[in-house]
């Protein structure tokens, strides 16, 4: 297998979790930051039916599990999300996500880390599901046990974040 050329990669972290119009409302403003490469929406799941409890089994009524636009695309929130990966071309790119936040986050605080957080390789799960001929771009991205497809956000025919059909 070819080695995948290792991009530097940031995680913006919000002091509480997201609702998702705050979430598309951010996204929104970040999509259009010329450099990310791959985005990774993070947080706790929120599932169809209510797993435990005297409800157990019944369909979870909550407006926390909705459809948002992400640059005219339409994707379905699973989560509610704690946390942003972002995979970009180079260091520069986190300064414009940094100013962008700075303005965005005013009624609670965030922090950016640097580091990496996505998996550039992929694994024996990952050649086991996909093949040999897998997308890269969806390497540490998708998880090989979800049933559902991936999202895939592209702006103006530019791929933004990893997906693909199965």
């Amino acid at each position: 297998m070819k080695e995948i050329t290792a991009f530097p990669q940031c995680r913006i972290v919000p002091m509480r979790l997201l609702h998702p119009d705050t979430t598309k409302r951010l996204l929104n403003k970040i999509v259009k930051v010329p450099g990310i490469r791959r985005i990774l929406l993070n947080g706790q799941n929120i599932p169809l039916t209510v797993p435990y409890g005297p409800a157990r089994g019944t369909k979870n009524t909550t407006n926390l599990r909705k459809s948002i636009t992400i640059a005219g695309n339409m994707v379905d929130l699973h989560v509610q999300v704690g946390t942003i990966t972002l995979e970009i071309d180079d260091k520069s790119t986190t300064d414009h996500i940094r100013a962008i936040c700075d303005v965005f986050f005013v009624d609670f605080s965030y922090y950016i880390q640097e580091g990496k957080f996505m998996k550039t390789q992929p694994s024996l799960v990952d050649y086991a599901k996909y093949g040999p001929q897998a997308d890269r771009s969806v390497i540490g991205l998708v998880d090989p046990k979800r049933k559902e497809k991936p999202s895939l956000i592209t702006l103006s025919n530019e791929r933004v974040c990893g997906g693909y059909e199965l």
